[in-house]
């Protein structure tokens, strides 16, 4: 009976999800400077912040959030100063020690807990995405639609974007992408933290429409 919207909800969602943000960034950045282990727990901590925009739409907190600019600002400004705190920490690096990249091989050096609190953070700040959640159950998903069924929504929505990020963990974790990133060595870091801060402004100046 909705698979037709479940349907249109996975679509949107790829097409979202594909679009290079946040997400995406920090994910890259994990995994070339940490290796898998650590590029997947970021991964996975990105798919569950999803949990956060699910249960504050389903609560209809999200509302709430969209129609106070007070609220919302907050909630950009934090998200972009995150954005700029680790940009801020990426530009300062420094040329790493001959070998490194074999040692962070298999992701020692970043514990899971810190991975995995990294993507978590990231996407659970991200205004941008708060406005595609509160419009997917507001204007996408049938506000008669049972909430067992949209929580249900949710749990692929976690899911899909989790394993979509695991994918993007797992190709820029490949021996040979980190071999050919490591010889641009802490300039990449470098680069990588002047993406994150772009899109901590790019936030900064998002507007509530």
């Amino acid at each position: 009976m909705y698979w037709a919207e479940f349907l249109t909800v996975a679509l949107i969602h790829l097409l979202a999800v594909a679009s290079p943000g946040p997400d995406f960034a920090i994910v890259v950045r994990e995994s070339v400077a940490h290796g898998r282990r650590a590029g997947t727990w970021t991964a996975v901590g990105v798919g569950t912040g999803i949990f956060v925009h699910v249960a504050y739409s389903l609560l209809g907190i999200g509302l709430i959030v969209s129609q106070s600019i007070v609220l919302f600002n907050a909630l950009k400004w934090l998200a972009a100063a995150y954005l700029f705190y680790i940009g801020i920490k990426a530009l300062r690096a420094r040329p790493a020690p001959a070998g490194a990249l074999e040692v962070q091989t298999d992701g020692l050096a970043r514990s899971a807990r810190s991975a995995f609190m990294t993507g978590f953070v990231t996407n659970g700040l991200n205004p941008k995405a708060t406005l595609f959640f509160l419009s997917l159950f507001t204007v996408v998903i049938n506000p008669h639609t049972p909430l067992t069924v949209q929580a249900g929504y949710g749990v692929y929505l976690a899911f899909a974007t989790g394993l979509w990020f695991c994918l993007v963990a797992l190709l820029f974790s490949q021996a040979r992408v980190r071999a050919g990133f490591a010889r641009m060595g802490h300039w990449f870091d470098r680069m990588m933290g002047a993406v994150l801060v772009g899109l901590g402004i790019k936030l900064a100046f998002t507007e509530l429409r």
